[in-house]
């Protein structure tokens, strides 16, 4: 946690103004934060979702890479990175920074979700069905809402003929 009070009232406020879909303003209050606390992971975890917000994946990977070497018992770090290099239409390698990762955070249901979703990216049904599979023991509600409509899984359920488990 930010340890400065005015730090966090700034912190408070950013996350306010991006919540609004004002990232030119949230950016606007991370920049009054001090110095040193600039490169807290709470403060990078935020600048993270305001150039995600920009679609700004280059700076995106960048930073949660940064969270990685900071604070790598952090989850977000770790899928952020891997997010962005996605986005980055860099797949594959954001398969493997990910898979990096998978026994570390073994409750993590996000993990394997998006690791099935970077498999069907890649045409990998079986390893995707597989990390789905995975996912959705981990919290089968969430998952089955989430992957619905995703369209990172779309080429799963089309080699599959339909959603998975209406398909049971």
């Amino acid at each position: 946690m930010v340890t400065d009070l005015n730090d966090q009232r700034h912190l408070a406020a950013a996350e306010g103004w991006l919540e609004l879909g004002l990232p030119l303003e949230a950016k606007a209050e991370l920049a009054k934060i001090t110095t040193q606390q600039q490169s807290h992971p709470d403060v990078l975890e935020l600048r993270w979702h305001i150039c995600a917000k920009e679609k700004l994946w280059p700076a995106c990977v960048e930073i949660a890479t940064t969270i990685t070497q900071l604070a790598p018992e952090r989850v977000d770090g770790w899928i952020h990175r891997s997010f962005a290099l996605h986005e980055l239409h860099q797949t594959q390698e954001a398969f493997q920074q990910l898979f990096l990762v998978v026994d570390r955070f073994p409750s993590v249901w996000t993990i394997p979700y998006n690791l099935a979703c970077y498999a069907a990216q890649l045409h990998r049904f079986d390893e995707a069905k597989k990390w789905l599979e995975q996912a959705l023991a981990l919290d089968k509600k969430t998952v089955q809402q989430a992957a619905r409509d995703d369209d990172d899984l779309k080429p799963l359920w089309d080699n599959l003929g339909g959603v998975m488990w209406e398909r049971e």
